[in-house]
């Protein structure tokens, strides 16, 4: 395993981190295709022994499951890893029960420290913009979590316009409040919208970027074949892979991207993984293997080296798509 200093943080994290949205349990309503404790254990474990030491969970994955799970697998080596979660999406009914208020993150923060039994986040983020809530108010609180709580280390945003980004930092800077210093984007070989504006503005500004969704819920294995319908439960109960990937210009792309893997005698998903590792700002791109031998597979991405050429190839196919992952 490689390492990298994330951003303006001291946090030295391996090149790629485990996202945990996979890990609840076929229970979990919303992510019957998730694994359950047992399974999810196997992954954890198997990414430390492989030297992976970042891992990225929500509040909202299967109800705090994947929180739980987390918490249990690496309970006596906390300090051995770096833990990433995420507050904003709503995890209940009432209008407290969402948003970037001050009420929900303290709330939520501290389900979120027990569910992962630590007294501290390394990296919390704000799941979405809270359109309701004025950042001033948001960045208020997660500033005292930061210097007078001492529960979060460090604060991070995700997928949102960059006009967004930069009103935060600007509040954050105006009022000497704690800033944004990851952006966890939504970007891929299959989804590269955030080129035009995120990127070039997270650079300027020294935000780290750890992408999610880098094989694009799985389009970018090569699994899928155009004109194919498939059988898999992640197809069939995950809507967003459905609507975000199948159309005629997607497979294109993982077309190029087979044809490239094949060439380098490797599989297409590490290719899409060393593409994405060559781009500057990208830290850590969060990856959701369901097994120990698939993130074995993503892991032998980080060694990969894309020459020039094999990097355009792998670009050319690529047009341009409606912004995906803002809400």
């Amino acid at each position: 395993m490689r390492y990298t200093v994330l951003g303006k943080t001291r946090l030295r994290v391996s090149r790629l981190c485990i996202g945990c949205m996979s890990f609840g349990g076929p229970g979990s309503k919303g992510f019957e295709w998730t694994l359950g404790y047992a399974d999810a254990r196997k992954v954890i474990e198997r990414a430390i022994d492989l030297g992976v030491n970042f891992f990225d969970t929500a509040d909202v994955y299967s109800g705090g499951e994947s929180e739980r799970i987390l918490g249990r697998t690496l309970e006596g080596r906390r300090n051995d890893v770096v833990v990433a979660t995420k507050v904003g999406l709503p995890t209940g009914a009432g209008k407290h029960a969402r948003g970037l208020g001050t009420l929900h993150i303290h709330r939520n923060l501290k389900n979120s420290l027990r569910n992962l039994r630590t007294d501290h986040v390394d990296l919390y983020q704000i799941h979405r913009w809270d359109y309701e809530t004025p950042i001033e108010d948001t960045l208020r609180t997660l500033t005292d979590a930061v210097r007078k709580d001492h529960s979060v280390d460090h604060l991070g945003a995700s997928s949102m316009w960059t006009w967004q980004l930069a009103k935060a930092l600007f509040a954050s800077e105006e009022h000497g409040w704690a800033r944004f210093e990851t952006m966890q984007n939504h970007y891929s070989l299959a989804y590269r919208e955030e080129e035009r504006e995120m990127i070039p503005f997270c650079l300027e500004e020294g935000v780290a970027m750890i992408p999610w969704s880098p094989l694009a819920r799985g389009f970018l294995t090569g699994k899928y074949r155009r004109g194919t319908e498939p059988k898999n439960i992640r197809y069939r109960r995950d809507s967003l892979v459905r609507e975000r990937f199948f159309k005629p210009e997607d497979f294109d792309v993982v077309e190029r991207l087979r044809e490239v893997a094949a060439e380098m005698g490797s599989k297409p998903a590490q290719v899409a993984l060393a593409w994405l590792l060559g781009k500057p700002g990208v830290k850590a791109p969060i990856v959701g293997p369901t097994s120990a031998s698939q993130l074995e597979e993503l892991v032998d991405a980080v060694e990969l080296k894309l020459t020039p050429d094999q990097a355009r190839r792998l670009e050319e196919p690529y047009k341009a798509h409606p912004v995906l992952g803002h809400r």
